[in-house]
């Protein structure tokens, strides 16, 4: 069984289903905080990992409390919980969410990328949009995180692709450099 092949399917059907319906955009948004949600909370992955520890029911439950409840909840996403339930796929529910995401953000023009920053910038953030924009003629998300041990300036990263222009690399390069010149003195 290609557990792959089985999400990309199910992650499709709720890219068609939820842009039949003209939800799209709320579906992407709640699959996204479930995400996060599954990034952040050990005992949610457990949860689904373990498909005999609880009823199909309870999870349902957890999960559109985790979206906000039953009246925020899109109830394209909730349907599709309960079909992968149904279906007792629910172990895989994590991976269908993030090609879901990726197949969106294809479907949408929308780039992905995550930002490291020592200090946080709006303005850096302003500009990279603008340059994805003009070069794409789509969105960029950033998911942005701040971490001082990087000195100053930023490191990206989208798709394949990271521009490190952190003042820590430029460091560490010098260091290099210096090394290597002294190993040849020596």
């Amino acid at each position: 069984m290609n557990v792959g092949i089985i999400s990309e399917r199910y992650a499709k059907a709720l890219l068609k289903y939820a842009t039949e319906t003209g939800n799209g955009k709320k579906v992407y948004e709640q699959a996204k905080h479930l995400e996060g949600c599954f990034s952040s909370l050990e005992g949610l992955r457990l949860l689904v990992r373990h498909p005999k520890a609880t009823s199909d029911r309870y999870k349902l439950r957890v999960f559109v409390t985790a979206l906000g409840g039953e009246t925020e909840a899109a109830p394209e996403l909730v349907r599709f919980l309960n079909l992968v339930m149904k279906n007792r796929r629910i172990m895989y529910v994590r991976l269908m969410l993030l090609i879901f995401m990726d197949l969106y953000r294809k479907a949408n023009n929308i780039s992905f990328g995550r930002l490291v920053v020592a200090v946080p910038s709006e303005q850096l953030q302003r500009r990279l949009t603008d340059i994805v924009h003009d070069e794409t003629g789509g969105s960029l998300e950033l998911e942005t995180k701040v971490d001082p041990s990087i000195i100053g300036g930023f490191v990206l990263d989208m798709g394949w692709e990271r521009l490190d222009a952190s003042v820590a690399s430029q460091l560490r390069a010098v260091r290099r450099q210096f090394v290597e010149k002294n190993r040849r003195i020596v």
